[in-house]
């Protein structure tokens, strides 16, 4: 197969792989061992995984991907050892007396600025090594609450099940936020205990389930969002004149105004770098040729 050219590649991750399984498919589809990504999704999640090829994985860290999309299914009346439904179960208590109008307070307090603490079997690195390796390996892993950013809860349904309530919702927050520790710590406001039943991310920044492509889709036709094209959905564009190209091409600085990182451009359309504003003028974060 010919290599794929630069860019990102969207992916409509399926249940129950990882996200380095979706890395290693798309590095056979593209040809090239240069594939990265922005962002994990558990096993048991699906939706949105955004993906770089070639020159873009060093633009991956760079996207502004801060806000995330979710679709999300809470359980309430039963706690597991991962706070999701691939863990198994700890505690059950009847959540039979949990009406709609208690669910909707208590997520409202999820809502704002908040001390979130991630779950246990996160991929958070604690003294060098994944926190669910460690527990895996039958360690007790306690960590530290984080700030992060949930912009909106909506609920879309609360439907009793006998002895546990299934609550639907959809989630817009920042990049960091365990929508499986919300599921936590609803259940836990409660008195019932909840865990997450289903998780899918419907955007990652500008990037969302309508240009995503399943993995299938991708073996009939690889696709990929153009490098420059890219850029321009995730940063300000400046475009330059001849000479200001040269100037980035050789890594120096530009006499030009800008509020924050942007994507410069040459006279022809091609992505050139990311440049950031300093006292006078610009210098560039990263050169992409």
């Amino acid at each position: 197969m010919t290599q794929a050219a630069s860019g990102l590649v969207i992916v409509d991750k399926p249940g129950g792989a990882t996200s380095h399984d979706v890395v290693a498919r798309v590095r056979r589809l593209a040809g090239t061992r240069k594939v990265g990504h922005a962002g994990t999704l558990d096993p048991m999640a699906t939706g949105v995984l955004v993906l770089g090829v070639n020159r873009a994985t060093r633009l991956l860290g760079h996207l502004m991907l801060t806000e995330k999309r979710y679709d999300a299914t809470v359980r309430l009346g039963v706690t597991t050892t991962t706070d999701d439904a691939d863990g198994e179960t700890v505690s059950t208590t009847s959540a039979a007396g949990v009406d709609e109008q208690a669910v909707r307070t208590a997520l409202a307090g999820f809502v704002g600025e908040i001390e979130q603490v991630p779950s246990a079997v996160s991929a958070i690195k604690v003294d060098g090594k994944r926190a669910y390796q460690r527990v895996r390996d039958g360690e007790q892993v306690e960590l530290k609450a984080r700030k992060v950013t949930v912009h909106e809860i909506v609920v879309n349904r609360v439907a009793h099940d006998g002895e546990v309530v299934d609550v639907d919702i959809s989630v817009r927050c920042s990049s960091g936020t365990y929508i499986r520790a919300i599921a936590r710590d609803l259940g836990a406001a409660l008195g019932v205990g909840g865990h997450l039943t289903a998780l899918r991310r419907t955007a990652v920044g500008s990037f969302d389930l309508g240009i995503a492509r399943t993995l299938d889709q991708l073996a009939d036709s690889f696709e990929l969002v153009p490098i420059a094209q890219a850029a321009r959905a995730s940063f300000p564009a400046y475009e330059l004149d001849e000479p200001g190209a040269q100037h980035v091409r050789y890594g120096r600085p530009l006499e030009i105004e800008i509020a924050g990182t942007t994507a410069v451009f040459a006279p022809d359309g091609e992505f050139l770098a990311l440049y950031e504003p300093r006292a006078t003028g610009a210098r560039p974060v990263a050169v992409f040729v």
